[in-house]
């Protein structure tokens, strides 16, 4: 297995982590029900749906691909689940076991929607009116392995 490619994408990982936990810090207590219109889904489904996608994607590197069946829980579990999710998905990729799945197609299936949602949360926080600021990421202090919810602060904001 390719050292640098499982390397980058538990950097990728936690990135992920870094830009979706500012999206759910300090988030509004109906944030998670917002709704713009009936054709836009909720942060709570959106939230939902990403540790979905990477469940699936440890199910898949695992050689067992296989999408998991929820039930949309409350706020809190989603997040617990999203951030559980991440742990699991690092912890493998971090470990020696043989990964039985492209991980360029990890990448580009399951990885990039979460990023994609990730950014639709940071969209329905300004529209919710609790906007997140704009923030320099190419110099944030993202580190591989840091998936959990406690991540740093951010170095340069506007």
């Amino acid at each position: 297995m390719n050292r640098e490619a499982r390397a980058f994408l538990r950097h990728t990982i936690a990135t992920l982590a870094y830009r979706c936990s500012k999206t759910l810090r300090d988030a509004p207590a109906d944030f998670a029900t917002f709704k713009t219109d009936q054709t836009v889904n909720t942060p709570l489904f959106l939230l939902s749906h990403i540790a979905d996608l990477l469940e699936w994607a440890l199910t898949a590197i695992r050689g067992e691909p296989k999408y998991p069946v929820t039930v949309i829980g409350d706020w809190q579990l989603e997040k617990q689940r999203f951030y559980a999710a991440l742990k699991a998905l690092d912890d493998f990729l971090a470990s020696e076991v043989v990964i039985d799945a492209s991980l360029e197609q990890i990448f580009q299936g399951p990885i990039a929607d979460a990023l994609t949602h990730t950014g639709q949360l940071a969209l329905l926080r300004r529209m919710a009116g609790a906007p997140i600021k704009g923030e320099n990421y190419f110099i944030a202090d993202i580190s591989t392995g840091l998936v959990t919810e406690d991540q740093p602060a951010p170095k340069r904001e506007f």
